[in-house]
């Protein structure tokens, strides 16, 4: 604790004087420590939060893939349930810095990586951001293209054959809906703001009324549940399961990181960790069911598995039912995407270059980077989506989860001197800005989680990706930090007490 830092009596700290930091070539307005009478997030504000990113149509897929994958209603609401409560542990414990300290996620990392080395998780982080962008903007490219084929005659076919398998009018959508994005986040999230707390509701509705028109073409819940998966022994089972539960993981592992984005808002430690704990699993369960019971009942109705809800409702035949829930995914897709997909990487790409990079410009290249990761590659099968984009990115978020989680509760022990958080030559300067540790400790947790894809006795370790990262970063940090006499007892490097 510096002169400069007020402690309050439920542990929240923040600046006394700012004047330093600001002067710095690390600070800028959006990665500032924000002041506790601005920290007024509630426990409804957090729980409303994750609603809202979990309603949403890729989570529906992902339930729907599992179904596709071979897992029949119970395999995969199970594995869907495990994966959830387990990321709810990094979730919680990166939180715990963004409230008490009011600091974004790549500010976090300085602590760990170095002022200069935090650019490393941070843009990390944000490259996997940059996909998800490219993968709602191309899901709600879809919704926008269905919307207008319910009411423009012979739309699909007004700008031709297009490419790559898609109609001109396909790539049309996508870009209107890209832009879309765009231009919220350069005119300023109001009017976002005011649609986000019905845009949400408005999806459980639709599917909702998915899943009743499902159990009604499919004879009631007894042919749902009845459909049988391919997995009938544990021998059977096991080597999709991990994989999948991995995947589970790793499509919250990227909020695991940069949950101090949000948290840094906390009114106090307690409300943020119970609007979290009540909200993400729940609402993902429910959510993730609809998806599983509305996925059987294709099969019975058109004899396929249909994992896209936006396909599955253009199947229908009303052109107001078709143009409302149309809609509804527009708005809803819109609204997580910026909440969910620009937030962070903006303040990551920021982060890199906070005297050059505002959050508008950050959103601008994170929209640009998603085109460029070709997100309709990502989408094109239910087995590629699961196993290779989020299974495959899991090894490298967990690895910097162990170092974050090593490093500030094991470590420091929870004591973060914030003004040098912000300065150039401080606590966190390490060696050129780049604490040599946590990088080395990131590569390893990296090269053990990845490995599997090029040597074939290691595959065993890819299937595991997120959980291996993890543990071999935790522990080769902590062993480097502590082994080494890095940080005196107070979890202070030696050369900055």
């Amino acid at each position: 604790m510096t002169g400069n830092e007020k402690r309050h009596p439920d542990g929240r700290v923040e600046l006394v004087d700012t004047r330093r930091i600001a002067a710095s070539p690390l600070y800028n307005h959006d990665l500032a420590p924000v002041p506790v009478e601005r920290r007024n997030w509630t426990t409804y504000n957090y729980a409303a939060l994750w609603v809202s990113m979990a309603h949403c149509i890729p989570t529906y897929m992902l339930a729907a893939g599992l179904m596709s994958t071979g897992m029949n209603w119970w395999q995969a609401l199970i594995t869907i349930l495990l994966g959830n409560t387990i990321v709810l542990a990094p979730i919680l414990l990166n939180s715990h810095p963004g409230t008490k300290y009011g600091i974004p996620f790549p500010v976090f990392a300085r602590a760990s990586y170095g002022t200069i080395g935090s650019n490393l998780p941070a843009l990390m982080r944000a490259l996997v951001a940059c996909g998800w962008f490219g993968i709602q903007s191309w899901i709600g490219g879809e919704a926008l293209h269905t919307l207008f084929a319910s009411v423009i005659p012979r739309w699909a076919s007004l700008l031709g054959p297009g490419f790559s398998g898609h109609t001109g009018t396909e790539w049309l959508s996508f870009l209107l809906f890209w832009g879309l994005n765009v231009l919220i986040i350069y005119e300023g999230m109001d009017v976002l703001r005011v649609v986000e707390n019905w845009a949400a509701p408005f999806v459980l509705v639709m599917a909702g009324a998915l899943l009743v028109w499902a159990v009604r073409e499919a004879k009631g819940l007894g042919p749902l549940l009845a459909q049988p998966g391919r997995f009938h022994t544990p021998g059977e089972f096991l080597p999709v399961f991990i994989p999948s539960l991995t995947a589970m993981i790793g499509y919250w592992a990227t909020l695991s990181l940069n949950m101090p984005d949000f948290t840094r808002f906390g009114r106090s430690q307690r409300e943020q960790m119970v609007g979290q704990v009540v909200a993400l699993p729940t609402t993902m369960s429910v959510f993730a069911a609809m998806g599983v019971l509305i996925t059987s009942a294709t099969v019975i109705i058109y004899g396929e598995s249909i994992w896209d809800p936006v396909k599955l409702v253009g199947r229908f035949t009303s052109p107001v039912v078709v143009a409302f829930a149309m809609f509804t995914a527009v708005v809803a897709t819109l609204s997580v995407n910026i909440a969910a997909n620009v937030v962070s990487p903006a303040n990551d790409f920021a982060n890199a270059f906070p005297r050059l990079i505002s959050f508008k410009t950050g959103g601008l290249i994170t929209g640009l980077v998603g085109i460029l990761m070709q997100p309709w590659r990502l989408l094109a099968d239910a087995s590629g989506y699961i196993y290779n984009w989020l299974l495959g990115y899991s090894g490298g978020l967990g690895s910097i989860a162990g170092v974050l989680i090593a490093d500030y509760w094991l470590v420091r022990r929870r004591s973060l001197r914030l003004e040098d958080l912000y300065l150039t030559q401080g606590a966190y300067t390490y060696r050129g800005g780049w604490n040599l540790p946590a990088v080395a400790a990131t590569g390893l947790g990296c090269a053990m989680a990845w490995g599997g894809l090029l040597l074939a006795p290691l595959r065993p370790l890819y299937d595991y990706a997120w959980f291996v990262g993890f543990a071999v970063a935790f522990v080769v940090y902590a062993a480097l930090m502590r082994g080494g006499s890095a940080v005196d007892p107070r979890g202070v490097p030696k050369e900055a007490s």
